[in-house]
């Protein structure tokens, strides 16, 4: 497992992690959450044996990352912020050389590189310098060396910064792949990123976790839970639709979109309101285009949170 107990990480003008605990285990993808600056990138850096520290302690497979530092590196793979690398070597030379320092040889090592060059949609690029790639492509470079060794442990920070959509899709579905054997740590902003491959979630913000639970559990806390969006087909009925709704004795408040003729009915709490909005449109003759029940907005919960 990945643990962490108690880390924190002081600077003379700031502390840019306070107090810090969790542990991750296998089959676990969590997604670490934070604004700029909370503390997210500091962390795995402390993790992956490139920050010491200034008081607590990580450890990586039972191995503690400041006492033994090469032995929990060995379980890990690390992709950091930007995909540092070596700009002047060729995509294939710079595998090669990530090979042989993870002490890949023979068959395995080309087995391992195939792997990666494949997964990782790099063929075309494998004799062009790393400088002259654009953003996505240093960024799978980044993400092959990460994995090339086939490690029990993955941090990924910000793995999909910079691709297309379809790269993207590309890039999670791998994760969602390596999941099942692995421990997988990713850092992000991207709050999608959490929808799309996480089984859970740790919110830090001015240092602190703030929030550690399920994906679903933290949309839950969405004051859009249980909400109902409608969609009109006719402008013109908006009005006479939000007062309707808005007269429900379960509807908490309605927000009211003109440009799209759309209403969303908030619930009060606890309330489950589907079947009442339903009827009062069916009632009201309104002439819709959509209806759906909302699970709940984490883009609210998030900035609830670490406003």
């Amino acid at each position: 497992m990945i643990k962490t107990e108690h880390l924190c990480k002081r600077y003379p003008s700031v502390t840019a992690v306070e107090d810090v605990t969790f542990e991750v285990r296998p089959g676990e993808v969590l997604g670490f959450l934070g604004p700029n600056g909370a503390g997210k990138t500091t962390t795995m850096r402390m993790l992956a044996g490139f920050v010491t520290p200034t008081s607590g302690r990580a450890s990586i497979c039972g191995h503690d990352v400041e006492r033994e530092p090469l032995a929990a590196r060995q379980c890990l793979g690390y992709l950091p912020e930007g995909a540092p690398s070596y700009g002047e070597m060729r995509v294939a030379a710079f595998l090669e050389f990530i090979a042989e320092l993870r002490r890949l040889d023979g068959a395995r090592k080309r087995a391992r590189l195939d792997y990666v060059t494949e997964r990782l949609q790099l063929s075309s690029v494998l004799d062009r310098p790393i400088e002259t790639l654009s953003k996505g492509f240093r960024r799978r470079v980044g993400l092959a060396q990460a994995i090339i060794h086939d490690p029990p442990v993955l941090i990924l920070d910000e793995p999909t910064d910079g691709l297309d959509p379809n790269q993207k899709h590309e890039v999670r579905t791998l994760i969602d792949e390596m999941a099942r054997e692995k421990i997988i740590v990713i850092s992000t902003h991207i709050l999608e990123e959490v929808d799309a491959v996480c089984t859970r979630a740790i919110i830090i913000a001015r240092g602190r976790i703030v929030a550690d639970d399920t994906p679903l559990q933290l949309t839950s806390r969405s004051r859009y839970h249980n909400a109902v969006s409608l969609q009109l087909a006719r402008s013109d009925q908006l009005e006479a639709a939000r007062a309707a709704v808005a007269g429900l004795a379960a509807v908490a408040s309605v927000e009211v979109s003109e440009r799209e003729a759309r209403l969303t009915a908030l619930p009060r709490s606890g309330a489950m309101i589907l079947q009442e909005v339903a009827a009062l449109a069916a009632s009201q003759g309104l002439q819709l285009k959509e209806l759906h029940l909302e699970s709940g907005r984490l883009d609210e919960v998030f900035r609830t949170i670490t406003a």
